[in-house]
C-alpha cells in the first residue's frame, strides 16, 4: 500500500469526474447544483472512501483493492455517462440507432481511460515496478473489455430501443437508466477479468 499515492489519486478521481458530471446534469431535468459544491465535495468523498479501504485493507488486502478499482470505475461511469449525454445534447438524440452508437463511443473512451488507471494503480504490483504495455496484455484487455462492452451496450440498448421509456419518464432519463443498466452489467466481470486474467494481481 502506498497510502499518500492513493489519496492523491483519489481526489484526482473526485475532481476529474466532477467536472464530467456537468453534461449529465445538463441533459437531465435535475435540480442544478453549484459547481464549487462538487467540485469540493467529490475530491473530500473520495479521499474519505480510501482513507477507510486503507484501514480495512490491514484486515482483508482485496477491499483496498476493490475500493481502488470502485473508484476507477466510478470515474470511467462518468467518462462514459458524460461523453454519451454531450453526444445526445450536441444531436439531440436519445435513442435508436444513434443512440447506440454513441453510447459505443462513449464506452471506448471510458475503456482506454479504464486501462491505464488499473494498470498503474488498480492492479499495480507493489513488489515489482509498473511494467511496460505488452501486447498480450492489451490484447487481453480487450477482449475482456469486448465481452463487458457487450454487456453494457447491450444491456443499455436492449432497456431503451426495446424496452423504451417506462413509469411515464423522459427518454432522456430513460437513457441514463439504460447506461446505467449496462454499467452494472458490466462490473463484475470486469474486476474478475481484469484481477484473474489481464494484470493477475
Amino acid at each position: 500500500m502506498k497510502p499518500k499515492k492513493d489519496l492523491f489519486l483519489s481526489a484526482i478521481v473526485g475532481l476529474i469526474s466532477a467536472f464530467l458530471i456537468w453534461p449529465i446534469m445538463k441533459n437531465l431535468p435535475i435540480p442544478q447544483i453549484s459547481p464549487l459544491y462538487i467540485i469540493v465535495a467529490l475530491p473530500v468523498l473520495c479521499v474519505i472512501g480510501m482513507i477507510a479501504a486503507l484501514t480495512l485493507g490491514k484486515v482483508l488486502r482485496i477491499i483496498y483493492q476493490l475500493a481502488k478499482f470502485v473508484l476507477v470505475g466510478a470515474l470511467n461511469t462518468f467518462v462514459d455517462w458524460g461523453i454519451l449525454n454531450l453526444l445526445m445534447f450536441l444531436a439531440n438524440v436519445s435513442q435508436g440507432p444513434e443512440y447506440s452508437v454513441f453510447k459505443g463511443c462513449s464506452f471506448l473512451v471510458a475503456t482506454m481511460n479504464s486501462y491505464f488507471w488499473n494498470k498503474f494503480w488498480t492492479f499495480e504490483k507493489e513488489s515489482q515496478p509498473a511494467k511496460k504495455m505488452t501486447g498480450k496484455e492489451m490484447l487481453q484487455f480487450f477482449i475482456v473489455s469486448l465481452i463487458g462492452f457487450g454487456l453494457n451496450v447491450g444491456a443499455a440498448s436492449l432497456l431503451v430501443n426495446v424496452l423504451g421509456p417506462q413509469f411515464g419518464l423522459d427518454p432522456k432519463i430513460w437513457a441514463n437508466v439504460g447506461a446505467l443498466s449496462g454499467t452494472l452489467a458490466g462490473l463484475v466481470w470486469n474486476f474478475i477479468g481484469y484481477k484473474l486474467i489481464v494484470f493477475k494481481s
